[in-house]
């Protein structure tokens, strides 16, 4: 069990939530004729602290990592891919390239844990690997507990040198051959949910690779029966990447930066950083559902909403960097649109002309468990 004090979340202003749904029912619109944008603008105000939310210099963090597990026959791929992924991220031809290039967003691959030596300078590429990959975790534990806080560790670190170039928004993405059979397993952990729910195609298995790797990971999991707080399932069955999303995570909710949750492997380590510090949920936005088997449930856990359903499964922080539009969307209604006072209109809403009549008008969904997610 780790002594480490972890940043707390702060809490939310209940004053202030009132404040911020006021200012949105009297914009020039019927109330809550604008669905859950409005629900996003307002967690984006209470996370801010402010009627007034400045959304700067997002930036998105691609933690890069391999795992021992993959040598089991768990992906299509071998771990070879992660380093040539780095290096296709480094050069900007990967989805997260294009996607942060046309929305603005910075970009930084940072190496938690690659297998070999990335041999390039790159001002993008953060080299502070905890070691060259995790081990096996069906043989033995994937990391000590002293790697884990290393690793969770140097994801805070990195969301403090962002917040010292103003960056209120922060996204993670990963990178990490077999990754997949590690956010499996911590889902299947800490939700206690059969692994067979879990376990999905990753990097696209057929049937018989779906039941290769369902098989392996039962077997990982029958190895650790014992391993059930948040932080020892971590060093059991996570990954270098995972960890350091973690301390993203953290260290994002405690500087009360807008998080921008990508798909399972990030919702995964989400799953650890709520464990270790209760209250980060309220801090993030669910990007998309994913196509990766597991993903809906896992967003069912943290009662999450997310914003789009666009059937992926890249990661990289592909989904994340997608939704970051309507984020910002979110965020200019509440600063920028005119109040029927500014506007000089009737603020009689019966007389209004829309969509959604007066007895849905007063319908503002919040996320029961994180307070605020649309």
């Amino acid at each position: 069990m780790s002594t480490v004090a972890w940043p707390a979340a702060p809490a939310f202003d209940d004053a202030l939530a009132t404040r911020l749904q006021q200012a949105i029912d009297f914009k020039t619109k019927p109330p809550g004729s604008l669905g859950r944008l409005e629900a996003l603008a307002r967690q984006i105000g209470l996370i801010r602290n402010t009627l007034t939310p400045d959304l700067v210099r997002p930036a998105m963090l691609v933690f890069a990592a391999d795992h021992g597990i993959a040598d089991t026959g768990v992906s299509r791929f071998p771990a070879e891919v992660t380093m040539q992924m780095v290096y296709n991220f480094l050069r900007g031809g990967a989805a997260i390239n294009v996607f942060a290039r046309q929305h603005g967003i910075q970009l930084e691959v940072i190496n938690s844990g690659v297998r070999g030596v990335l041999d390039c300078v790159d001002e993008r590429l953060v080299n502070i690997p905890v070691a060259a990959g995790t081990r096996n975790f069906l043989e033995a534990p994937a990391m000590t507990l002293a790697q884990a806080e290393q690793a969770i560790a140097g994801g805070m670190a990195r969301v403090r040198h962002h917040a010292a170039l103003g960056t209120t928004v922060i996204g993670c993405g990963e990178m990490g051959i077999a990754n997949t059979s590690s956010a499996a397993c911590l889902m299947s952990r800490l939700c206690d949910v059969p692994i067979d729910a879990c376990t999905g195609r990753g990097t696209g298995l057929d049937d018989a690779g779906v039941q290769h790797k369902q098989a392996i990971l039962a077997r990982a999991l029958a190895r650790a029966p014992r391993a059930r707080e948040p932080l020892a399932v971590l060093a059991e069955f996570g990954g270098f990447e995972i960890a350091m999303m973690v301390g993203a995570y953290l260290e994002a909710a405690a500087r009360r930066m807008v998080i921008l949750v990508d798909g399972f492997i990030a919702s995964a380590a989400l799953l650890v950083a709520e464990a270790l510090s209760p209250g980060v949920l309220r801090y993030c936005v669910f990007s998309h559902c994913s196509d990766e088997r597991g993903h809906r449930r896992m967003l069912a856990h943290f009662g999450a909403m997310p914003l789009l359903a666009l059937d992926l499964r890249l990661g990289e922080g592909s989904g994340a960097a997608l939704a970051w539009p309507l984020v910002q969307s979110a965020a200019c209604m509440l600063n920028e649109m005119a109040t029927f006072a500014d506007a000089g209109i009737s603020t009689d809403h019966s007389e209004q002309g829309g969509e959604q009549s007066g007895e849905q008008g007063g319908n503002h969904q919040n996320n029961a468990r994180s307070g605020a997610q649309p």
